[in-house]
């Protein structure tokens, strides 16, 4: 794709945030290469077809000085983010780093290892244990643990154990409590829709280099191979527990609601190393992510940062984290949890007064300053959330959409809007004139504003898709936070070349086939068009027979209702089969064999005739 030159209000904006920040500081990347033991060379993984899921090779242009086009502090973090190899934390603690957008982690136990956080897809995890193999020897898993309920930590799973070698025993598999429930549902409900805006926010289809994809910032991307998930064997359920793991002592504190519904830290005594999961990371977090996501507390997030400080700080010599570079020296670990700390604790407290001095979300985020202390800390910059979108994402966990502005609540839609505006501004030709003027200025927001209503207008208006695209590249050219760049570059892409669609669906059949039969008919009843089926009235029960479980299903009103009942002879219309045939029905599949149907057979055709799939192409930046 062709690229346009960075303008010159980019380039002095990118220019000042150069000057303003402490970039001698060169002590990351010293700690991001400590203990490098070897690369995967070439560090490209395939899948079992040959396709290619991960390509850490090519972000090798990642080196020297920021280029024009990228914002200078960005392109430092993914220089950092972009180190790929094995790496030694401590003798008998190892990190997988730079072969997805996590890390995965491998302790030495007694009679073999303990993977922490086995990436993305089945494909780098298991290329990430045998980069450990060939550079430590062919030791067994003797157990995984999952950090948090986010696919990153848990997906590829399949890479490292075999369900086999878990039923069987020889494999534990650790979890915090409720990890399956809201790995499965997070990836399910919404699960469409996040996968489209994911596309966007780790660049999924953007070409890579200095004017396009250089990283999201708490990892360079995502892959895209074969996503899975064992259910775990051992759930955590308090803070103090601790268990003893192929010979090794591990003290487990409980973190939910936090940067996931449900997450843990835990500390090896014998190492004495903690592990932050992914509530301590290099960068600021993000309190409501651009894919979409439940509002994570802040608060909460502080305060179990306070708990790890007080329970682990001094026994730590190194802390360890499911993404970026270890952190070592007590007195380290210490002011690097205390600075996280205060970050969240900080912008939590601000905005609550912020907006109750009667600002909203919007105005609050605008002008943010933070202490000098946080703002010149690398580890609290916003490559992956930024200040601007956490603030709102306070405000709107407190206070909601509606900023207390009668003339705001109840606006027209995008679509609606954007006709009004360029009829009052004289006619689309002239809001393509008023936005050159503003891109000729360099106010590139004003310019996207104005181009937003004109394409929402007229989505084939050739002029105003043009400009509108040049305006977001340069606003990717200028952005700091990784995810941004992305969502503006993707734009971009997608107004020059067209929609490219859910480049990565993480609502994987491994993933499918853990939920259980409530959250299949949660699932089910999000599904159902409610227009379409205000007509019916009906009653289906499903007896799953490998649960020896039945549920009654009505619909009525558009919407549809599930009870767990004892079996009724005088149900008008039953169904039994297994939960991974209802799952297959569900999918369409309804002539293989394992699916009982009696009583009235017009009730499952019409339920089934009235679901709604959803779009993995919607459109996001036209209408």
């Amino acid at each position: 794709m062709e690229h346009r030159a960075v303008t010159a209000t980019i380039e002095q904006a990118n220019a000042q945030l150069r000057e303003s920040l402490p970039f001698s500081d060169t002590r990351d990347f010293d700690a991001a290469d400590r203990g490098f033991i070897a690369a995967l060379d070439p560090g490209v993984v395939h899948d079992a077809d040959g396709r290619v899921v991960w390509d850490g090779d090519s972000y090798s242009f990642l080196t020297g000085e920021a280029p024009a086009t990228a914002n200078p502090s960005l392109w430092r973090q993914s220089r950092l983010t972009s180190k790929q190899g094995l790496f030694e934390v401590v003798p008998g603690i190892y990190q997988v780093r730079g072969l997805d957008l996590s890390n995965m982690t491998i302790v030495e136990g007694e009679r073999g290892v303990i993977v922490i956080d086995p990436l993305i897809s089945t494909e780098t995890a298991a290329a990430a244990l045998a980069l450990y193999r060939a550079n430590r020897g062919e030791r067994p898993v003797s157990a995984v643990i999952y950090t948090h309920s986010h696919v990153d930590h848990f997906g590829g799973v399949f890479g490292v154990t075999t369900q086999a070698d878990v039923d069987a025993g020889r494999v534990q598999v650790i979890a915090p409590e409720g990890l399956v429930e809201h790995a499965v549902a997070e990836n399910v409900y919404a699960g469409t829709a996040m996968a489209r805006r994911a596309g966007y926010m780790y660049g999924a289809v953007l070409e890579r280099g200095p004017a396009g994809a250089i990283g999201a910032g708490l990892g360079q991307t995502t892959s895209s191979g074969e996503v899975g998930l064992i259910v775990p064997t051992l759930e955590v359920r308090a803070t103090g527990e601790t268990h003893t793991v192929d010979g090794l002592q591990i003290e487990f504190q409980m973190a939910p609601g936090t940067e996931a519904p449900t997450e843990m830290h835990f500390y090896f005594p014998a190492f004495r190393a903690l592990c932050m999961a992914e509530n301590a990371t290099h960068t600021l977090h993000n309190l409501l992510t651009l894919r979409g996501a439940l509002v994570r507390d802040p608060n909460v997030w502080s305060h179990y940062l306070t708990e790890a400080i007080d329970t682990f700080g001094s026994r730590s010599d190194v802390a360890f984290s499911s993404h970026h570079w270890p952190t070592w020296g007590t007195d380290n670990v210490v002011e690097f949890l205390s600075t996280q700390r205060d970050l969240y604790a900080y912008l939590h407290d601000q905005t609550l007064r912020l907006l109750n001095r009667g600002l909203t979300g919007a105005e609050i985020a605008e002008e943010f300053p933070l202490p000098p202390a946080l703002e010149t800390a690398w580890s609290a910059r916003g490559y992956y959330g930024s200040i601007n979108h956490n603030v709102k994402a306070i405000y709107q966990r407190y206070m909601g959409w509606f900023d207390g502005n009668p003339a705001r609540l109840w606006p027209h839609p995008p679509e609606a809007e954007a006709v009004r505006y360029v009829a009052a501004l004289g006619g689309i030709d002239r809001v393509v004139e008023l936005a050159q003027t503003a891109f000729d200025e360099g106010d590139f927001r004003w310019a996207a504003t104005l181009l937003d209503h004109a394409v929402f207008t007229d989505a084939g208006h050739a002029a105003a898709r043009a400009l509108y695209a040049d305006t977001l590249e340069q606003l990717g050219y200028g952005a700091e936070n990784g995810t941004w760049r992305n969502f503006f570059l993707s734009g971009a892409t997608e107004l020059r070349e067209g929609n490219f669609g859910t480049p990565t669906v993480t609502s994987a059949p491994a993933l499918i086939a853990q939920l259980s039969p409530e959250q299949i008919f949660d699932a089910l009843a999000i599904s159902v068009d409610g227009p379409k089926a205000w007509h019916l009235d009906l009653r289906l029960d499903v007896t799953f027979t490998d649960l020896d479980a039945t549920y009654a299903l009505t619909l009525r009103n558009g919407v549809l209702i599930n009870r767990k009942i004892e079996p009724d002879q005088a149900a008008p219309a039953a169904l039994a089969l297994s939960k991974q045939r209802m799952i297959a029905v569900l999918a369409g599949d309804l002539d293989s064999p394992g699916l009982e149907l009696s009583g009235d057979a017009s009730v499952l055709p019409a339920l089934l005739g009235v679901l709604d799939s959803g779009d993995p192409a919607f459109n996001i930046v036209v209408p």
